[in-house]
């Protein structure tokens, strides 16, 4: 399932040449990912945390193939790429109208609060069958 969240670029997320920073794109990929989870999961990250699972970034890779500027509306496209009992992983597409502009990836781990590696399906099923069946569809 892909879920899509829309951003403008802000003037203080451009360099001195008027292009989105590249230090941008992660912190998109988390307001894109925070809003999948909401509204796809029908649960928020605090509710997550308040069960005792935590999903720390392990892993980070983003892919500039073209710029974007300030004012620019985007689409970010979210969706699970991959999904074990231990982790999770997102893949983004960011779209400049119709351009495909960057492509992102995160891992992120199922932990404890003491950030001890769980597996989700035994610690919470419930959660995990959300999660998988969304994974799944």
């Amino acid at each position: 399932m892909c879920f899509k969240t829309n951003i403008k670029v802000r003037y203080q997320e451009t360099d001195k040449m008027g292009v989105v920073h590249h230090s941008v794109y992660p912190i998109w990929y988390e307001e894109a990912r925070t809003n999948f989870i909401k509204q796809v999961f029908k649960i928020s990250y605090s509710d997550i945390e308040d069960r005792g699972i935590m999903l720390p970034l392990s892993e980070l890779s983003s892919k500039y193939i073209r710029p974007a500027l300030y004012e620019d509306i985007l689409t970010v496209e979210t969706y699970i790429k991959n999904m074990t009992n231990v982790k999770i992983e997102f893949e983004y597409k960011v779209y400049k109208e119709k351009n495909l502009i960057n492509i992102g990836h995160t891992v992120h781990p199922f932990v404890d609060k003491n950030f001890k590696l769980i597996n989700l399906k035994k610690f919470d099923l419930e959660l995990y069958n959300l999660i998988n069946s969304n994974y799944k569809n």
